[in-house]
């Protein structure tokens, strides 16, 4: 991995946010040239700054996707952008849905622009789940976002350059997700909130999500979207593991901890795609992910789809659905979020309430999702 990103000047959009920061990090390890982080949240900047003390390697600026101009000042000898940058909470989003255009549609395309203005060999955009079969604002422009993406390797006018997406599930831990709603609700000792009993999510660390940027944009031929492998959850049984596991550390039974049921929201699934059926048409599946390549394939032929270590045959038989997987059970569940330290306030070094040494509670490991069958 280290021979793809050393000496490379890098910009990250959206880098004070979780995914950008892990990025960040990283990065780092990979012996870039240069990072020029970017993002609207002067604090957040400041203090991913003041994280890494007197490395020169990264250097902070103040701006927005929405400014197209400074985009362009920041591109010169770019060798790689990571666009995270974008408004991704469903319920703002619907009810903001021009300022959602402002910067998940036209941010994506002044990024694009600048890109193609100083001639940056490969560009990546975080795209997301809500982006299958979209149901609000949010999900679909950040379909938009995957669309411009996929087009700009037609219409630049340099030759070759490699723009393409990656699309996340839930990003456990994340600022905003579910998991520090919990945990706060239990600190306070009152009941988790579920929205619906079946409803089923699949999740991703902050760790992983940051992996599977770099890993695309190793493995990115030109407008395909890249979809990681991933576990499946219950929220439910996402609730019942975090009250066993941090209730005794707020002094509570979890035994006096309920869950209260309250509906799901306006628009809201109750399960996740991250691959539609017609996708799976297009779709070619690796070991630990999936590549879509895109829809209008004749508009793409000077363009060689090729990628290591893809299963034989290439089909992929069925639409990757959160509620079509096994999900990991509430034990799976206590030692992912403890094996991956989701959870400050819950030692790795332990075995706290029941859930077993590592060696009874084996590392999960994510196996291929589906099997192959037939060749398109």
């Amino acid at each position: 991995m280290k021979e793809h990103f050393a000496r490379k000047t890098i910009l990250i959009t959206g880098a004070a946010g979780s995914v950008g920061q892990e990025l960040v990090r990283q990065l780092l390890a990979l012996e870039p040239a240069e990072i020029r982080a970017v993002d609207n949240n002067e604090t957040e900047l400041f203090l991913l700054r003041e994280a890494y003390g007197t490395d020169g390697r990264l250097t902070a600026y103040l701006g927005d996707v929405r400014d197209g101009r400074k985009l362009e000042n920041l591109c010169p000898g770019v060798d790689l952008i990571f666009h995270v940058a974008a408004y991704k909470h469903v319920t703002l989003s619907e009810y903001n849905p021009f300022d959602v255009v402002q910067t998940n549609i036209l941010g994506v395309k002044n990024v694009i622009q600048a890109a193609l203005a100083h001639k940056v060999p490969r560009v990546i955009f975080t795209s997301s789940d809500k982006a299958v079969n979209p149901t609000n604002v949010m999900g679909t422009s950040k379909l938009m976002g995957e669309r411009l993406m996929t087009a700009a390797n037609i219409v630049n006018p340099n030759g070759r350059q490699v723009f393409s997406s990656v699309r996340f599930g839930n990003v456990i831990g994340s600022r905003g997700s579910v998991v520090p709603i919990f945990a706060e609700q239990i600190r306070r000792g009152q009941p988790v909130t579920v929205t619906d009993v079946h409803m089923t999510r699949f999740f991703m660390t902050l760790q992983e999500a940051a992996r599977l940027v770099l890993e695309a944009a190793v493995l990115a031929c030109g407008g395909e979207v890249l979809v990681t492998k991933m576990p499946v959850m219950r929220i439910l049984d996402l609730a019942q593991a975090m009250i066993e596991l941090l209730a005794p550390v707020y002094g509570y039974d979890p035994d006096d901890l309920g869950i209260r049921f309250i509906g799901a929201r306006s628009g809201e699934k109750l399960y996740e795609e991250l691959m539609s059926q017609e996708e799976t048409g297009r779709a070619v599946e690796l070991e630990r992910m999936f590549v879509i390549l895109p829809a209008m394939r004749n508009f793409y032929q000077k363009i060689e789809y090729s990628y290591p270590g893809e299963v034989f045959p290439r089909a992929v038989p069925r639409a990757y659905v959160s509620s079509r997987e096994k999900p990991l059970s509430v034990e799976q569940i206590k030692h992912y979020l403890r094996e991956n330290e989701v959870l400050p306030e819950v030692s790795r070094e332990l075995a706290p309430w029941g859930l077993g040494t590592p060696q009874e509670v084996p590392r999960l490991q994510v196996p291929p999702v589906l099997q192959a069958t037939g060749r398109r």
